[in-house]
């Protein structure tokens, strides 16, 4: 699933026409390579990637390197099944619209099977209504509209961030931790018994009067599930707090004995 999600990424192109700033070229190649993306295409840019481009691109320089210049859109999406624009404001005139999770999974579904693009326009004026009418679908990010103004980078940002997200629910990815080696019940109950000790020889708890205290803090340490080398560290405050001191040669709270 995984090289499969690749895939389709690759078949997913980015494509900005008329881009004024070179140092913008350079941000949308990082945006997109920091979520699998590689596909760039430029239609008639108004400056070539230069130094600054390079720059914003913070090591995305391969994408720079491969991306396609284009005298015109027509050229720069050839080949492609489903073509998306996106655009800052909603038009008078109606086309298909997609919010971005729901753009992200149209280009991923109909990158399964061939070449898509998602254009972006102008920094000054985005996409002309020529060009929309290039698109199948419109997305549009809902954005503050008391201040609506998004830069394309960062637009681009959250489209590939979208695209990202949908291909890795296709391909079943998901965060994961490291295994917790949890403490044992054993081990807590051991850890009960020392902390009903301890409060009890520091004068905070009464023996005879300490049974909801206890159960609230048996709560409070079985909602948090201790690992074994946390449990360690709060058995060590413990013995420090009844004056028993851990010996200095035990460099990690996982070394130090276990008191009784």
């Amino acid at each position: 699933m995984i090289d499969q999600m690749t895939e389709s990424l690759a078949r997913i192109r980015f494509v900005l026409v008329e881009t004024t700033h070179s140092g913008n070229i350079g941000a949308v190649a990082r945006a997109m390579k920091t979520m699998g993306l590689s596909r760039l295409d430029l239609v008639a840019p108004r400056q070539r990637p230069d130094a600054e481009a390079l720059a914003r691109a913070s090591g995305a320089d391969d994408l720079l390197a491969r991306a396609g210049v284009h005298e015109n859109l027509t050229d720069a999406l050839a080949g492609c099944r489903l073509v998306v624009g996106a655009s800052a404001r909603l038009r008078s005139i109606e086309w298909p619209l997609l919010e971005p999770p729901e753009c992200a999974e149209r280009l991923l579904a109909e990158a399964g099977e061939g070449e898509v693009a998602l254009m972006l326009g102008r920094e000054s004026s985005g996409l002309t209504n020529d060009e929309l009418a290039r698109c199948h679908f419109l997305v549009h990010i809902p954005t503050n509209p008391d201040f609506s103004s998004l830069n394309v980078a960062a637009a681009a940002q959250v489209l590939a961030y979208e695209i990202r997200r949908a291909a890795r629910a296709v391909a079943g990815e998901r965060l994961t931790e490291t295994p917790r080696d949890l403490a044992t019940a054993e081990a807590m109950e051991g850890f009960y018994a020392h902390l009903t000790e301890t409060l009890v020889r520091i004068g905070f708890s009464d023996p005879e009067q300490s049974r909801t205290l206890t159960r609230r803090l048996r709560r409070l340490f079985n909602r948090a599930q201790p690992d074994r080398v946390e449990l360690n560290i709060l058995r060590g405050i413990l013995s420090a707090a009844q004056g028993r001191k851990t010996p200095e040669r035990f460099a990690r709270p996982d070394e130090a004995p276990q008191p009784d």
